[in-house]
Order: C-alpha cells, then sequence, then structure tokens
C-alpha cells in the first residue's frame, strides 16, 4: 500500500488519522512539525503527504512551497480546519493537489490519496494517444507524458499535467469545471471549483503565461475553460 506522510500539530488528530490510514493498510510517517516533515519526507520518501496548513513555526504553506522546490511531482493533500475560500485558495495556489477540511471522515480521506495517486500514476486523461502534439512554442508528449516550451521542459505537478492534457486533447471544446473536476481530480465534491481555478492559475505561470492575456488557457467567462491550438 502507499506510504504516507502525515504532518499534523495536533496530538490527537495525528495519531487518529495515523491509525485509520494503517487500518486500511498504509505505511504512515507521523510529524508534528513543518521541519520535522521535511527531514522525514527524505528519509521516508512518501508516495503521498497530507499536510496540516495551520503548523507552528513553520507553516504549512512554507512547508508546502519547500516541498515543490525539491519534487513537483509529489502528489500533496492540504488540510485545513477551516473551509474559509481563502485559506484554500492560497494552499492550493502553493502547489497543493487537493485539500480537505478537518475534521475530515476516514473513508473521504482515502477517497482523496488513492484519487491524487492515480494522477500521479501518470495515466493519460485522454487515453493515452501516443503522439506529440505542438502548439506555437509548447510540445505535449502524450506518450512520454512531458511538456515543454521552447525546448525547455516545464516541470508539471500531476494535477496540472492532466488537467493540460484534458484541455489540450481537444482544442477549442469548452469544459465546465465540472467536468474538469472529475476528469482530472476525479471527484466533484460541493465547492471543489476552486480546485479547478487555482491549478489553472498555476499552469498558466508555469507555461509562461500572463493571467488576462493566456495564448493557449482561454476562461469563458460564466461556464469554464477552453484550450486554444494557436
Amino acid at each position: 500500500m502507499p506510504r504516507v506522510l502525515l504532518i499534523e500539530d495536533d496530538r490527537a488528530v495525528r495519531d487518529g488519522v495515523a491509525l485509520a490510514l494503517r487500518r486500511q493498510g498504509h505505511e504512515v510517517a507521523a510529524a508534528e512539525t513543518g521541519e520535522d516533515g521535511l527531514n522525514r519526507l527524505r528519509s521516508f520518501r512518501p508516495d503521498v503527504v497530507v499536510l496540516d496548513l495551520m503548523l507552528p513555526g513553520m507553516t504549512g504553506l512554507d512547508v508546502c512551497r519547500r516541498m515543490r522546490e525539491l519534487d513537483q511531482t509529489l502528489p500533496i493533500i492540504m488540510a485545513t480546519a477551516r473551509g474559509d475560500d481563502e485559506d484554500i485558495v492560497v494552499g492550493l495556489e502553493a502547489g497543493a493537489d487537493d485539500y480537505v477540511v478537518k475534521p475530515v471522515p476516514a473513508r473521504v480521506l482515502q477517497a482523496r490519496i488513492r484519487a491524487v495517486l492515480r494522477r500521479a500514476a501518470g495515466v493519460p486523461a485522454d487515453g493515452g494517444i501516443p503522439k506529440i502534439d505542438t502548439y506555437g512554442d509548447l510540445a505535449v508528449d502524450r506518450a512520454g507524458l512531458s511538456v515543454t516550451r521552447q525546448g525547455e521542459p516545464v516541470a508539471l505537478a500531476p494535477s496540472e499535467l492532466r488537467l493540460l492534457l484534458t484541455l489540450s486533447a481537444s482544442p477549442g471544446q469548452v469544459f465546465s469545471r465540472q467536468q474538469l473536476l472529475e476528469a482530472v481530480w476525479q471527484h466533484s465534491y460541493h465547492g471543489d471549483a476552486r480546485l479547478v481555478d487555482a491549478c489553472v492559475k498555476r499552469l498558466r505561470a508555469k507555461l509562461g503565461e500572463p493571467p488576462r492575456e493566456s495564448r493557449h488557457i482561454h476562461t469563458v467567462r460564466g461556464f469554464g475553460y477552453r484550450f486554444a491550438s494557436r
């Protein structure tokens, strides 16, 4: 079973979540601070990280950013004690792939873990068409699951890559946020449209596109997003 690194400062929550994950067959390493979590990252080599947003000292946001500097592909699920949009969006923009609001039922956390691991496994959203598509200075290798811009590799997190694969597979088609949630995140819980918006923002930045002047990922106001091939 996948190895889970749990970073949570509340001992009761940490012990409860760790126990639930172990009962589901996961190998779990638990850390109570961001610094300890980063140290465990190097020694434990997890398949997925469950990271509390509100940590003492080094915050969850700082930890998430540092992890993204070290590894773009490691799935990170941010846990927040509040469902405030601002907290969640900031966490997603820091590089988290998904989020849960505490207290989170074990079955929900397990479903989110399975979903991010499926994305990290590199299963293409479009069925794995064995070809490289070129859109101006952007090249998308659907077989090799890689992206280059002006010949230089673009490091994308699993959700960002799957989002790009989904949109670019059907240039000109408008995808609603609901459709993208189901295709990319493989769930569609109420309120999760912010997952899509935050991921689009990160993806545009990595592709070197200004938010208001994106060449490829266009916002269709009131509907969602579409990919332009030119």
